[in-house]
């Protein structure tokens, strides 16, 4: 929290946080205040029901994201991003006034028009709002720079949404909105003016105004990195997901809990809580990495959940008056409710920030905006489907409660769909989950490890999980050589296999394995891979740390790399080593949470590489505690 609290004192930072919290704030202080307004007062303003006047508005808000993202990304693209930010303040100034004249006129039209002028701001600040951050933070700062926007747009959202409640019932509270909105955007502009310069990484850009072709060009752009465009996929997922709640709090509130206004600002309260709450601990859950091993997580809560709010919620409202946030909290039933909504916000944050901070890592710099506007154009197209399947289901008779069921159903199926065509994120899951359960991993020199580019990592061999806990400390994809017998452990199997492993057998046993797996981390190396090998050649049957055999030199023989030298220490009579015999055969050598730990040294160059060195310097990073 202090990494993230010292972000928050940075000019690389600040300005564009505070920019960013301005602009959502806005957003919902007339967005929520217009909902409310057409939930508690709508036969003054329309005959259409509140629940469609709120997917409605819903719908309108993001349609601008669908039509002008392209546009959007080619222009964060080709100019500064600061000076964009500062025009799209300017233009926020402008869409207030319009929705001013709307509550002036009682005019919904207008208001929709003033709504769907804030989508267009958005929309244009969406991809100068993720493209700047990789180029003012640094790369172990991005995780919490991302939970920090994340944080602070759901904050935004809250204080926003309470706001606008607050003042939608109030006598002239149309006025208030009007004035308090266009000092909020002068705020944000001012805020604007001290956000660094962010150089255009691709200045010679010409733009395409032709929204169809530029559209389907971004989405092309995206697609070249399968893992970065389904990642993709969940964000615009999880925003049709959220969406499809957020839209349905309202009238949730008043039909199925029997609630007034303010119940409504409790609910989105509760649920911005859990977001908040998420996304501040994904820095300290992924270790200030792109842990995307906390995605499936993220998943599994907002599936279970989304289901207990289905069956939490009263199957019949209130029959009296309609009670406020206060009267619904004396409702003993109504804490598994907000537990429930505080829960979906919490693994929302685990599913959502993990996402964008892959998708900024492993964009192209020169493409980041514009697969950052694909992100947004299909993040649109979501939710726009979201809308409409949401307001078709509650038109044909589906209750609020069975459509948060549906969409929880739905939410499994997309994540299992996802995770079975990109096996990385089951992998990690796996992985995540082995060193905060089993094991407190302590990494060390974690830096060494190459951002690009080949190396070759050889570390001692203690366990059956010492591949799981090397991957778990780098961000970048490794390729372990392990001993073929290993590579066939049940269960460990399958995370072997998805993690392309490459088996090896004793020359004595299968001569053409043991060429095939060589031939195999040549290619892997000369592709810019990292590939790991355990030069002991086998699991430890005891603490002495074994001699090396010729395998390192043979592959550096011929694809000469750097070859980094790390070493495993506290694992020796774990459940995973051979200490007591087969290993996870002793059930009373399992000890939740046992510490570990993983020093890295500094990479050798190929000329220098010889295996008595190697095992010395390896010996030294393990230490005493083997």
């Amino acid at each position: 929290m202090s990494a993230q609290m010292h972000l928050l004192r940075s000019r690389r930072f600040l300005p564009f946080f505070g920019t960013q919290f301005f602009g959502a704030f806005n957003d919902n202080l007339f967005k929520n205040a217009l909902v409310v307004l057409l939930t508690f007062q709508a036969a003054s303003w329309t005959t259409l029901k509140p629940e469609l006047l709120a997917n409605m508005a819903a719908g309108i808000f993001i349609l601008p994201f669908f039509i002008f993202s392209a546009t959007a990304g080619q222009l964060a693209d080709k100019y500064d991003k600061a000076r964009l930010a500062r025009l799209v303040k300017v233009l926020e100034i402008v869409i207030m006034l319009v929705a001013g004249v709307g509550f002036a006129l009682h005019s919904l039209a207008v208001l929709m028009f003033g709504l769907f002028l804030f989508g267009v701001h958005s929309t244009l600040f969406g991809p100068v709002k993720y493209a700047i951050l990789p180029q003012h933070l640094k790369a172990d700062e991005l995780i919490g720079g991302n939970a920090l926007v994340e944080a602070g747009t759901f904050v935004a959202i809250l204080v926003g949404t309470i706001a606008g409640a607050l003042v939608a019932g109030l006598e002239n509270g149309p006025l208030w909105i009007t004035v308090g909105g266009v000092l909020v955007a002068l705020a944000g502009y001012l805020a604007s003016r001290g956000i660094p310069a962010a150089a255009a990484p691709a200045p010679e850009l010409r733009i395409n105004l032709n929204p169809f072709t530029e559209t389907w060009r971004n989405i092309g752009f995206a697609r070249e990195n399968r893992t970065v465009f389904l990642s993709i996929l969940g964000i615009s997922w999880f925003w049709l997901y959220g969406a499809l709640f957020l839209a349905q709090f309202p009238a949730y509130a008043k039909n199925v809990l029997g609630g007034s206004e303010t119940s409504v600002t409790l609910l989105l309260a509760v649920f911005t809580v859990g977001i908040g709450t998420g996304s501040m601990l994904c820095e300290r859950m992924s270790g200030k990495m792109v842990e995307i091993g906390l995605v499936p997580f993220g998943s599994i809560g907002l599936t279970l959940f989304g289901l207990d709010l289905t069956w939490a919620s009263p199957s019949t409202p209130h029959g009296g008056a309609a009670l406020g946030a206060m009267a619904l909290l004396a409702e003993p039933s109504m804490w598994r409710v907000l537990l429930d909504l505080l829960g979906l916000g919490l693994f929302g944050g685990f599913f959502i920030v993990p996402l964008y901070a892959l998708i900024q890592t492993r964009s192209q710099v020169e493409l980041r905006a514009r697969i950052i506007a694909s992100n947004n154009i299909l993040n649109a197209l979501f939710m726009v489907v979201g809308a409409l399947a949401a307001g078709a289901l509650l038109s044909s008779g589906l209750s609020i409660p069975a459509l948060f069921g549906v969409a929880a159903v739905c939410n499994a199926a997309v994540a299992i769909y996802i995770y079975k065509l990109v096996p990385e994120f089951l992998l990690r899951f796996v992985v995540w989950m082995l060193i905060h359960t089993v094991y407190r991993l302590e990494k060390r020199g974690v830096e060494n490890i190459p951002a690009e580019g080949p190396a070759l990592l050889i570390c001692n061999h203690v366990s059956y999980v010492d591949a799981l806990i090397i991957a778990a400390a780098s961000q970048r994809p490794i390729r372990f050589v392990m001993d073929h017998r290993v590579f066939q452990t049940p269960v460990l199997s399958y995370i072997f296999r998805v993690s392309r492993a490459i088996p090896i057998a004793p020359e004595r046993e299968d001569a053409a394995m043991k060429a095939q797996a060589f031939t195999t981390v040549a290619e892997a190396l000369e592709q810019g891979e990292l590939v790991a090998i355990f030069p002991e050649g086998a699991i430890a049957k005891s603490p002495e740390l074994a001699a090396f055999r010729p395998g390192v030199t043979q592959i550096v023989g011929r694809t000469p790399v750097p070859v980094l030298p790390m070493a495993l220490s506290g694992l020796w009579g774990s459940f995973f080593s051979r200490a007591h015999g087969a290993a996870m055969s002793r059930w009373g050598s399992v000890r939740p949470f046992r510490k570990v730990a993983l020093n890295i040294g500094v990479a050798v160059q190929p000329a220098q590489v010889e295996l008595a060195g190697l095992r010395t310097t390896v010996l030294e990073l393990r230490g005493e505690n083997p």
